[in-house]
């Protein structure tokens, strides 16, 4: 199984980047791309750059990547309460390529941030808007308190431990 695995924000330490890429390194026998969102510059959008410069190379090479791959594992990144602007401005270029742009892949959605709430207001936002965009939800799970529940590249706290394998089981 080929898993395309990201963290929704362009930050280079991105704690969602580091829970997605422990996530899909758990899927046994799995080829795992680590994306990085920082590679995928894009102006953000407007309908009038879209008119006048086209859809960027970014959104296609984010769509080609999403279709070369069997399955997502995405942590979403939550600022105020939304996906990052990085991500959003990624998202919307990329679905006017393609409005099912998650192309029908099966999907593990996660979020956490530093605070107890683990990006849950976020991790709503997608569960109701993914699933319309072709992602094929099969779970998600949302891990508060990241600092206090991920240490060494691993979760340290064994209930999490516990649902995130029942999620990962579930690609």
């Amino acid at each position: 199984m080929k898993i395309l695995s990201f963290g929704a924000s362009t930050s280079s330490s991105s704690i969602n980047r580091q829970l997605a890429k422990y996530a899909a390194g758990k899927v046994t026998g799995a080829e795992i791309t680590d994306l990085d969102l920082r590679n995928l510059s894009l102006p953000i959008y407007s309908s009038d750059e879209e008119e006048a410069n086209g859809i960027p190379a970014g959104a296609q090479r984010f769509l080609d990547t999403i279709r070369a791959h069997d399955a997502i594992v995405v942590s979403l990144a939550e600022h105020n309460g939304s996906y990052s602007a990085a991500f959003k401005n990624l998202y919307d270029w990329t679905s006017r390529l393609e409005q099912k742009l998650w192309s029908d892949k099966p999907m593990l959605l996660l979020s956490t941030s530093p605070g107890p709430r683990g990006g849950a207001t976020v991790m709503e936002a997608a569960k109701a808007t993914f699933p319309r965009m072709g992602a094929e939800l099969k779970a998600s799970l949302s891990v508060p308190s990241f600092y206090d529940n991920f240490s060494n590249g691993e979760i340290t706290n064994e209930a999490l431990a516990c649902e995130l394998q029942s999620a990962i089981d579930s690609l």
